[in-house]
């Protein structure tokens, strides 16, 4: 697929008939991390992945001053491109309040949002947690942060279970890996994400889906930021880390596929 007219790559699965779904991946920014959903949630929709602007496939030019309302315009951007007025979104962590700001700068374009392990505002162990990394990254290099990486994703039993998968990812990660700058860059975007004062003006419906066991953002955030929401709920899952969607697939995706069909949730 060729990279769209800012530069985004993407692809498309799924009937185009269909109603749109547009993936967003965390951190990393690519399109791969969708791979173990991608069957179950094409046969119900037309399923847009993209890169994220600075990493993978797409254009590695990230500007200074680089927020989350960049990685939402990018989004709505690709989606006009696309000729597509109207998507629900599912985003992971960096994916998903990429999501609440899309839903916070157009309305109108998103239908329903699945938030996977996000959050309305940093807390402090958030915090810690992308402060090691950044640590590692820059004392002991590309290689140390990217094999120090499933830690932060995955639960223990599964990361034993799963080390030859590991090893592979890692590599694939280490030759298209955006670069200190970049990586430095979107983790400030985060840190600095707070929508707390607007989670009121959020109208489309939320499902703030959360591990119970993940590391790097405590379920707590969920918690918070749907109880924020006008429209907003929260499912909690008992394990599968801060990467569910990849640990606990099967029942991943029957969730989100049962909630994108349910009936539209009353506001409070």
């Amino acid at each position: 697929m060729p990279l769209s007219r800012s530069g985004l790559y993407h692809e498309l699965h799924g009937s185009p008939d269909a109603p749109a779904l547009m993936l967003s991946a965390g951190l990393g920014g690519s399109a791969r991390y969708w791979e173990r959903n991608l069957g179950a949630l094409r046969e119900r929709f037309h399923v847009i992945v993209y890169d994220h602007r600075g990493t993978g496939r797409s254009d590695r030019y990230v500007p200074g001053g680089f927020s989350v309302d960049h990685m939402a315009d990018d989004m709505l951007e690709l989606l006009d491109e696309l000729c597509v007025m109207r998507a629900h979104i599912i985003g992971h962590a960096a994916g998903g309040v990429a999501g609440l700001a899309m839903a916070l700068k157009a309305p109108g374009h998103v239908g329903r949002l699945v938030v996977v392990n996000g959050w309305s505002h940093p807390d402090a162990h958030f915090l810690r947690c992308f402060e090691t990394r950044l640590a590692l990254l820059r004392a002991s290099g590309v290689v140390a942060y990217l094999r120090a990486q499933p830690l932060f994703l995955y639960p223990a039993n599964w990361i034993c279970a799963n080390m030859d998968w590991l090893d592979e990812e890692a590599e694939h990660q280490r030759a298209g890996f955006p670069g200190v700058e970049t990586t430095e860059k979107r983790i400030a975007a985060l840190a600095a994400f707070d929508i707390r004062a607007r989670l009121g003006d959020i109208t489309c419906p939320v499902l703030a889906l959360s591990a119970a066991d993940d590391l790097l953002v405590a379920s707590r955030a969920s918690e918070l930021l749907a109880g924020g929401l006008p429209c907003g709920e929260v499912i909690e899952l008992e394990r599968g880390g801060h990467a569910c969607n990849v640990t606990e697939p099967a029942r991943f995706n029957q969730i989100v596929l049962d909630w994108l069909a349910s009936p539209a949730p009353q506001q409070e």
